[in-house]
């Protein structure tokens, strides 16, 4: 199932801490690995001619909505979820917000984004609310996207394919480092900003005014302060509220392999990448090595609820660990080298969402996993950034290792590797073994409840809706309020996730896709289907369409209403505030309770993507729309059945392209 996905993903509304007021240190892109005379051509992805971070000085900075507009917007995506008497208390709270607390919370909101421009008003709360959350990451925050397979089958082989990825991983991160990868921009007219003549022109812009210059053109560069933090990152558990570390001295890479941890350099002193063949010799070496599992696997330790976790890492510390822990936390990234043979694409989701536990390392800031069949993906966590760099960072490791390979099925690895290679042993009490065994435990038992199903509509897709003039996430999307409401007869919270990176440190916005043409339009295709006409059921599918098409448009810009009230809430609990009646009103925590969290991407580097559910009674919906097809990979907790819904989603597709085909509803 060629397909699926997630993007952003982000967690439900979570109790905010303190607020976070230092300045992001992404912008120093210093290049420690500097690109001289010693850095040859092949050590690089590419050289662009425009500076990689050339736009970010004058990024335009993430607009506050008009307070009226966030109720008016929050108001309005209440009104397909609540009856008559709970709407009209949910209406009144939300007035006296307005024109009385909300009014000044938003001012203060104002004057304190006026006087931190070097970011946006959603960046430290945001910040604060994944590193404050206790929960363990798996499945919780923690999603993956997996490789499509190499196109040539012998490189998939998993000794080569493993020691392709660790180099072009090197390549991406050296380029980045020195300032000549792409920079990242949204090309709305290609033709004429995607050029070499646009690119020499905007080069001599001065950063502070290039951003207009690619707007002129239609060109919207992107937010890349997160980048900075792909590699030799980490985050470390702290009681109350974790840390986001960074060290850009780190040369080696961190390997697990049966719960046993690995390091090897892949940068020499001089900065320069090590041979890929020593690198394959390290990494044969590594799965050779006829070491057991681990009794004791550590990794399993970063699967732990977050507070048991950092107290756990403080024992381990005393006990005398704390080099290997710098060690690990300091590596470039992480890659995991399974033992197992993935069955189906199920089993895929599975491994690489989840695994067994014992051989990651869910703290680091991105791990490669590497099944025994040479099936990769990415599993990232979450709290550092969002998909934007990672998905960039997938894409051109999948390009350069198809079409750059710097290894090859014949190539002979290196000689000895046994002095360049270090098994990391972790000297363990008693209490820390057990730590181990009650966190396996726990671990087993929260994936044990999680089932993930697929599901692929064959009969249209893309192409056919864009001729019939609808916004193919807007049918899907529709599709999915139809398969719940014919499955459990109800309209309820539903996530869509949109990125606001054209804006400095801007995350994500919510899109509400459960609106009342999405409403009106599931009632007459599921419940009522006799009673209208093939052109009226067209017309509620474009209704529903060009409303969807407004809700991306204004989260793409910053004009959503679920950061703004998250941020407004932030800031009256960091100030000690009693939180507004808005704010306790059932109905908020309705809207928050995300019973269908979802999330798209199609990309050419990516097969699947998934993540689990938000809420215990949610689904988790990763979807891909292709030109001809559509596919969703989903998951479940047990309180919902996920076979049922897909197939629910399936019928809601089959009835609304047969009445895109003039065809009535039997």
């Amino acid at each position: 199932m060629a397909a699926l996905v997630w993007v952003q993903r982000t967690a439900s509304l979570r109790k905010p801490g303190s607020l976070l007021h230092s300045r992001s240190p992404a912008l120093r892109f210093r290049c420690r690995f500097h690109v001289g005379k010693k850095s040859c051509s092949s050590e690089l992805l590419h050289r662009s001619v425009v500076p990689s971070m050339h736009y970010q000085k004058s990024l335009p900075r993430l607009p506050i909505p008009k307070l009226e507009d966030t109720i008016r917007r929050y108001l309005a995506a209440q009104t397909p979820l609540l009856d008559d008497d709970q709407f009209r208390t949910t209406e009144k709270v939300a007035h006296d917000f307005l024109n009385g607390e909300g009014r000044q919370l938003h001012e203060e909101l104002v004057l304190m984004d006026k006087n931190n421009k070097h970011t946006s008003y959603i960046s430290a709360p945001w910040f604060d609310m994944y590193l404050s959350a206790r929960d363990s990451l798996v499945l919780n925050f923690n999603p993956f996207m997996s490789f499509n397979p190499d196109p040539k089958q012998e490189y998939n082989d998993p000794l080569v394919r493993s020691t392709n990825m660790v180099c072009s991983a090197v390549r991406f991160m050296k380029t980045l480092r020195a300032g000549l990868l792409e920079p990242e921009v949204f090309h709305l007219n290609p033709a004429k900003s995607d050029t070499a003549k646009f690119k020499n022109f905007i080069r001599w812009v001065p950063s502070s005014l290039s951003w207009y210059g690619a707007y002129m053109v239609n060109a919207y560069p992107l937010d890349m302060s997160q980048y900075f933090r792909l590699f030799n990152s980490t985050r470390i558990p702290k009681r109350g509220r974790d840390e986001l570390f960074t060290d850009e001295k780190g040369r080696h890479l961190l390997v697990l392999r049966k719960g046993n941890m690995y390091v090897f350099d892949v940068v020499d002193g001089d900065g320069n990448m090590v041979k890929p063949v020593e690198v394959q010799a390290h990494l044969k070496y590594i799965m050779s090595d006829p070491a057991p599992e681990a009794e004791f696997p550590l990794g399993v330790l970063t699967s732990e609820n977050r507070d048991v976790w950092a107290g756990l890492r403080e024992k381990l510390i005393a006990a005398g660990n704390a080099e290997d822990l710098q060690t690990v936390d300091s590596a470039l990234f992480c890659l995991c080298l399974d033992e197992e043979i993935m069955k189906d694409h199920i089993h895929i989701s599975h491994n690489m969402l989840h695994g067994d536990g014992c051989n990651r390392w869910y703290d680091k800031s991105f791990s490669i996993i590497m099944a025994k069949d040479g099936q990769a993906a990415i599993n990232f966590e979450h709290a550092w950034g969002d998909g934007v760099a990672v998905l960039r960072f997938q894409n051109e490791v999948f390009k350069d290792t198809t079409e750059r390979p710097l290894v090859h099925p014949g190539s002979t690895p290196a000689a000895d590797s046994a002095s360049a290679v270090r098994r990391l042993d972790f000297k363990l009490t008693g209490e820390l073994k057990d730590g181990i065994k009650k966190a396996k435990q726990n671990f087993d038992s929260a994936v044990s409840k999680l089932t993930i199903d697929a599901m692929e509509f064959k009969k249209g897709g893309k192409e056919q809706l864009k001729k019939s003039k609808l916004s193919p996430d807007a049918v899907v999307q529709l599709a999915f309020q139809m398969g719940f409401l014919r499955q459990y007869g109800q309209t309820v919270a539903t996530y869509e996730s949109c990125s606001t990176a054209a804006f400095k440190h801007g995350r994500t916005e919510t899109i509400r896709p459960a609106t009342v043409h999405t409403k009106r339009c599931s009632q007459a295709f599921v419940q009522q289907p006799g009673a209208h006409s093939v052109e009226q059921l067209r017309g509620m599918l474009h209704e529903c369409s060009k409303y969807h098409g407004q809700l991306t448009k204004e989260a793409a810009m910053g004009q959503g209403f679920d950061r703004h009230l998250f941020a407004l809430r932030y800031l009256a609990t960091s100030q000690g505030r009693l939180l507004h009646s808005l704010y306790t009103d059932p109905a908020y925590a309705a809207i928050n309770h995300n019973i269908l969290s979802t999330s798209t991407l199609t990309s050419p580097a990516v097969s699947l993507g998934g993540f689990a559910p938000v809420v215990p009674d949610g689904f988790g919906v990763g979807y891909g729309v292709h030109d001809d097809w559509v596919g969703c990979n989903v998951s479940s907790y047990p309180a919902r059945n996920v076979h049922e819904f897909l197939q629910c989603v399936h019928k809601s597709l089959e009835d609304i392209f047969s009445v895109l085909e003039g065809k009535p509803l039997s």
